[in-house]
């Protein structure tokens, strides 16, 4: 059942009343004056819809009281995923996807009221073939101040929790492949590195898949890079609709490694635990921590923890079980200046309400 974390909980942004109060997919930075900066895809109407935006909510006071969410990226699609990473100084990098909802309509119509369902005809019916090609993919955008952004950079992969910085200054970005031709599913796991801070993109290789499984088994991978330069990573795997269509929302974690900057892979492996997606943290301790959704009754965020460099892990640490259903998770999280660390995540308050963003605070055990 898991053993529970003693953990601080807090909110970073609730609007659970309101038709475009739905945040869901954060990552969460902290910059080099101590700012908390988090990233969602927020002022959507629901899990799946045209309208999500990327908006940033800001923290000065170690998270304890948090800015209205300011929007910073709004293409004419659905804006998904976003992930945060600080550059040093004031200097971000954000990433997310977009998606074509036209595909989903007829299968969310059932569940939409009258009013809904002509919210969705008038935005997609101005979604011409042209438009989308045009916004459709994965995405990067620069910030030198976090309050003005350059324009947005195609990149060939996408994960929730976006690209990491490397001890030499390069970025590793270990992503899903497949998102310019727009289909997020067949795609394999694919590093790749940016010398430039982000501005252009190199693929290096692609994660084997473990015996018997598909690249359309796994998805949403994070990585961390290890004092030796090892490269670990994590990635969601769960059961293709063509496998097991009443496994499809089943998820579990595979670790991967790579010991030369992300050109090759060792095949993805099963960890044994349940709940995704990963995001993985170096802490000033040397351990591992990698924070995931578990969407199984008890709902909610889950820890665990290597201290040997991923060799093994001590999993199923709860920091918290309160979630009333299974529409929450991605949690992310950052060092703390004390060593504590912060975790955000998305997740309803009630049943019946949209999900907030939320954080818990809590010690490594």
């Amino acid at each position: 059942m898991g053993r529970r974390l003693k953990a601080e909980h807090g909110i970073v942004c609730s609007l659970p009343g309101q038709t475009f109060g739905y945040f869901g997919w954060p990552s969460v930075a902290r910059t080099g004056d101590g700012t908390l900066v988090v990233a969602s895809s927020g002022l959507r109407t629901e899990h799946v819809c045209p309208f999500g935006k990327t908006v940033l909510n800001f923290s000065d006071d170690a998270g304890r009281t948090w800015s209205q969410p300011r929007v910073v990226n709004d293409s004419p699609l659905d804006d998904r995923d976003a992930g945060i990473l600080c550059l040093g100084g004031k200097r971000l990098l954000l990433s997310w996807f977009t998606s074509d909802t036209r595909r989903y309509f007829d299968q969310a119509r059932p569940s939409l009221s009258g009013e809904a369902i002509a919210r969705w005809q008038e935005a997609l019916g101005a979604w011409t073939d042209d438009l989308v090609a045009r916004h459709l993919g994965s995405w990067v955008r620069l910030s030198d101040d976090a309050l003005t952004w350059g324009e947005p950079i195609r990149v060939p992969v996408s994960t929730p929790h976006g690209p990491i910085a490397l001890a030499g200054g390069e970025l590793l970005y270990l992503g899903k492949a497949g998102f310019a031709a727009g289909d997020q599913q067949r795609g394999e796991i694919l590093s790749c590195r940016s010398a430039d801070g982000g501005r252009t993109w190199s693929e290096l290789g692609c994660v084997p898949t473990h015996e018997g499984t598909l690249p359309a088994n796994y998805h949403e991978p994070h990585v961390v890079e290890l004092d030796s330069g090892r490269l670990v990573g994590m990635i969601r795997f769960e059961a293709s609709g063509d496998d097991d269509p009443a496994a499809e929302h089943t998820f579990h974690l595979f670790q991967t490694s790579s010991d030369d900057g992300g050109a090759t892979w060792t095949p993805a492996t099963p960890t044994g635990v349940y709940g995704s997606p990963p995001h993985l943290l170096r802490h000033s301790s040397g351990a591992i921590v990698c924070v995931y959704g578990y969407r199984r009754e008890p709902y909610g965020q889950r820890m665990m923890i290597s201290r040997d460099g991923g060799e093994s892990w001590d999993a199923d640490w709860i920091l918290r079980d309160d979630g009333p259903d299974w529409d929450l998770g991605y949690p992310a999280s950052v060092e703390m200046p004390d060593g504590s660390v912060l975790t955000v995540y998305y997740q309803k308050h009630r049943a019946g309400e949209k999900p907030s963003l939320l954080w818990s605070r809590w010690a490594l055990p």
